[in-house]
């Protein structure tokens, strides 16, 4: 394989008594999409701030291309772009004028703001809208164009940090629909999301990750052989009778039935012919007068990956233990504004007085960390 687009090694980071990152290694290769998973409190989003140079890491070492995100920080934030979890526009601009007031700020020429943002209008659909101000807009217009605002110099590679949160299933679409055309393009993508359906959907390549470590590796299809092939999986026409079906249910498998998304459903892995196991489950359950609505198999899903790997269902929020995430295109020579355009800044507190003019970053588990340095 040639070198890779994202090389992490050995990558530590603490905070205080608390160990973020305990000693990632992963590799993202070069016009792919990697996927990074795990649960609350995991690291995804720690080590998304140290290789977009927001975090320096206490031990390890991490390249973009080829440069390290410590030693060479500014020429990294020359290569990639990142967009954080919540669309950060300002609802007063229209959308054309977001794009073309980061453009400049970005350092591109007046002239070149504009075209690149009717460029980007005109890619992410959002023409006819263009010159609505962008409170406008629904959620999904608003991710599209915080999403428009990280290509405006075209990253080589783009940090997507929960891309579709709180989006409808229309406009996830449409976000997939964008990070595939980004990949045909040859840009490389790492993405933390919260919706395993997303990984499996999106990504050559996931990594779950678990109390700062990567716990497992590999294609959605190799993570998914890991739980053991197939899963028989039995709906009751009672939830009352889960109980008594889980007694009838034991040992036809190669473990305890399991409850399944819901109270009436029971699941067991079916490591063996999966014929033969739903014949002796449904004896099984004709003898014990259980009344089912629904017996099949079916292939396992990342859900049920992080299941057995991490011992936890994923989270309804994947950032939230980290602290806020952070937000931002950090694309080319742009200047500290621009470097922080969709940081979320520490709120002041009623009546208190300014004090040193420098926005703070929300760093991760709540703690803000200065700015100086960019």
């Amino acid at each position: 394989m040639a070198d890779p687009a994202v090389h992490v090694e050995g990558l530590v980071k603490r905070f205080k008594t608390t160990t973020a990152l305990a000693g990632v290694d992963l590799d993202v290769e070069e016009g792919t999409v990697f996927g990074l998973l795990g649960p609350n409190g995991a690291g995804k989003t720690t080590l998304v701030r140290v290789l977009a140079t927001l975090l320096a890491p206490d031990a390890g070492r991490a390249e973009v291309f080829g440069r390290d995100v410590v030693k060479d920080a500014a020429g990294v934030r020359e290569l990639l772009g990142l967009t954080g979890q919540f669309a950060a526009v300002d609802e007063i601009l229209t959308g054309r004028e977001n794009l073309m007031m980061f453009g400049r700020l970005f350092d591109l020429s007046a002239a070149e703001a504009r075209r690149r943002a009717n460029e980007l209008l005109e890619r992410f659909d959002l023409a006819d809208a263009a010159d609505r101000p962008a409170r406008t807009y629904s959620g999904g217009m608003r991710r599209r164009l915080d999403l428009a605002s990280s290509l405006l110099t075209r990253p080589r590679v783009l940090f997507l940090d929960e891309p579709t949160t709180g989006l409808d299933p229309r406009s996830r679409n449409e976000i997939w629909s964008v990070v595939r055309e980004l990949v045909r393009e040859g840009t490389t993508l790492l993405l933390t999301t919260q919706y395993l359906e997303e990984a499996d959907q999106l990504a050559e390549q996931i990594a779950v990750i678990d109390h700062g470590r990567v716990i497992a590796q590999g294609t959605g299809s190799e993570l998914k052989d890991r739980v053991g092939g197939q899963i028989l999986e039995v709906e009751l026409v009672s939830a009352a009778e889960r109980d008594h079906a889980r007694a009838a249910l034991a040992g036809i498998g190669c473990g305890d039935p399991e409850p399944g998304d819901r109270l009436a459903q029971l699941t067991l892995p079916a490591p063996r012919d999966g014929l033969e196991m739903i014949e002796e489950a449904a004896s099984a359950l004709r003898r014990a007068e259980i009344g089912v609505s629904d017996l099949g198999l079916r292939r396992p899903t990342l859900d049920d990956v992080f299941l057995q790997l991490t011992g936890a269902p994923p989270s309804d929020n994947g950032a939230a233990a980290e602290g806020a995430t952070v937000m931002g295109s950090l694309i080319g020579p742009a200047r500290a504004f621009a470097a922080l355009k969709r940081v979320r800044l520490s709120p002041r507190p009623r009546g208190a007085r300014r004090r040193g003019g420098g926005a703070s970053l929300r760093g991760s588990f709540g703690r803000p960390s200065p700015t100086r340095g960019w």
